[in-house]
């Protein structure tokens, strides 16, 4: 707390005046403030979005608070939306519909469900009050409400499956070209780097085709690995483990060839120890691609429903006529879950990451 108690209250300026907030301050903490804003705000309309009732959601309440009609459980009649009824003396009751919504509109106190008597519908207006739907939640988590068919335990393996994977072999395969390109001097290693790093230029939509038939040629179409394997090799991680490499002193791999270590022990024992920062950083943008991937899964896993990860399974609830909107925010929120926490985790090797693998 201390720290960040300090960063936040910290100032620039000559000494003379350290102490005091400056133009530069305004516009570091405008800038700061402005980022955090554009990230969290989403994100925190998303949750609060998410435990709205279903109503609320359909009909585009634009306010922030999870406000819905009140509803109470009338003995005798059942649970019934809830009204206030505003007399021309200025008297408000509670009242409820018995009848269908009409200009005259038959209407009985919740106090009394026996004395039905007519008002003007324009004197009527909902009883509303704050009301979290945690049903938008449990519904689909626990299958409650007609929702049998959204296997959220399958979706949610499939897709830490995908992802843990993808991750560990994108991690091994970009280390170790990235190795080979920084380490060994061999004719053509520029140009491999120059063209590895060009291939970033080109639009992922373009090579969906020839992946379609290389994964179609190998046989594992349908199948979780369809996703996982074409997806493998990144020219964007080789790049930063290169860079990152580059700074490690050949020094070390030299002493280490004279003490007779092979190279792939030179790899495993010196190498990746070293790198744990720019791997850490590659480790967080392999998770967020492959979590929050759905155009490839979508061509590759779409014949078999069971092998669906979390963001198709959602598309069940995008219907042709209906679209289920609460649920597919709450869900929304829980796939973040997830993704939130390795951050967390990762997070203190990011600054170090990201400063060591810029160009050299």
């Amino acid at each position: 707390m201390r720290r960040i108690t300090t960063f936040l209250t910290r100032t620039r300026g000559n000494p003379d005046t350290a102490d005091k907030f400056g133009i530069a301050d305004f516009i570091a903490y405008g800038y700061l403030l402005l980022g955090v804003l554009i990230i969290l705000v989403p994100v925190f309309w998303t949750f609060l979005s998410s435990i709205k009732p279903e109503r609320a959601i359909d009909t585009f309440d634009t306010r922030l608070l999870p406000i819905a009609q009140v509803q109470v459980d009338i003995e005798g009649v059942g649970e019934k939306p809830i009204w206030k009824y505003m007399a021309e003396d200025g008297t408000v009751t509670d009242v409820f519909k018995a009848g269908p919504t009409r200009k005259l509109t038959d209407v009985a106190p919740v106090a009394n469900p026996e004395g039905v008597t007519q008002v003007e519908r324009k004197h009527l207006e909902p009883s509303e009050g704050i009301r979290l739907a945690v049903e938008n939640y449990l519904d689909p988590l626990l299958k409650r409400n007609g929702q049998d068919n959204f296997h959220f335990s399958t979706y949610l393996f499939n897709s830490v499956f995908v992802t843990v994977a993808a991750t560990l072999i994108t991690l091994l395969i970009n280390a170790m070209a990235a190795f080979a390109l920084s380490k060994y001097q061999f004719r053509g290693r520029l140009t491999f780097t120059v063209l590895i790093v060009a291939t970033l230029l080109i639009p992922s939509s373009i090579i969906l085709v020839s992946l379609f038939f290389v994964v179609w040629s190998f046989g594992i179409f349908g199948s979780l690995w369809g996703v996982i394997i074409p997806a493998a090799a990144t020219p964007t991680g080789v790049f930063l483990l290169r860079q990152y490499m580059l700074t490690i002193p050949d020094e070390l791999l030299e002493a280490a060839r004279m003490d007779a270590a092979s190279e792939w022990r030179i790899f495993w024992r010196i190498i990746i120890p070293l790198s744990l920062p720019a791997l850490s950083v590659l480790a967080i943008l392999s998770v967020i691609w492959r979590w929050n991937d759905f155009l490839w899964p979508l061509i590759v896993l779409i014949t078999d429903p069971n092998k669906h990860t979390i963001q198709l399974g959602l598309t069940q609830y995008s219907g042709e006529f209906d679209q289920d909107f609460h649920y597919i925010l709450a869900m929304t929120v829980v796939s973040l879950i997830p993704i939130t926490l390795v951050f967390v985790w990762l997070q203190r090797f990011i600054t170090t990451g990201i400063a060591t693998t810029g160009l050299k």
